[in-house]
């Protein structure tokens, strides 16, 4: 096991990734602030976020906001599957790996609402994601082709 040695609770972990899983946040509370894949997080989430930003003040035919904002998308449906990965994994195996010397850990209701939360956001966000995505894509492959003009 990786990071601290302290036991880690599965509850926490499955709630950490469903809220704040786009940044990340649960693998920084299971590995430690050290953790590579846990800064990952970080720049596709603000990218997006900056295309978020970016179609709010342009409008919608910015075209780096119809590139950027997609990533913010992904880096939700990332988290969310993290806190899938969390709360569905089975109770002896969690403690395998995250307590081993800690008590037995015991799922309860909390872990359940954290899944089915996760999986409610995260399948719309997956789905509005390649909406969008798919209708700029083809609005702009539609657009006309601009014409040069001819010197007089």
């Amino acid at each position: 096991m990786s990071g601290s040695a302290r036991a880690k609770s599965k509850t926490l972990t499955a709630w950490i990734a469903f809220l704040g899983g786009v940044l990340g946040l649960h693998r920084f509370y299971l590995r430690g602030w050290r953790d590579p894949i846990g800064w990952l997080h970080w720049p596709p989430a603000l990218l997006g976020a900056w295309g978020l930003w970016r179609m709010d003040h342009y409008g919608q035919d910015d075209r780096l906001a119809w590139l950027l904002i997609p990533l913010f998308g992904l880096a939700l449906v990332a988290g969310a599957a993290a806190a899938l990965h969390a709360g569905l994994m089975p109770d002896a195996r969690w403690d395998a790996r995250h307590r081993p010397d800690g008590p037995a850990s015991t799922s309860g209701w909390p872990v359940v609402f954290a899944v089915i939360g996760a999986l409610m956001v995260g399948a719309t966000v997956l789905m509005a994601t390649i909406a969008f995505s798919a209708q700029r894509f083809f609005e702009y492959q539609t657009e006309p082709v601009p014409q040069a003009q001819s010197a007089p």
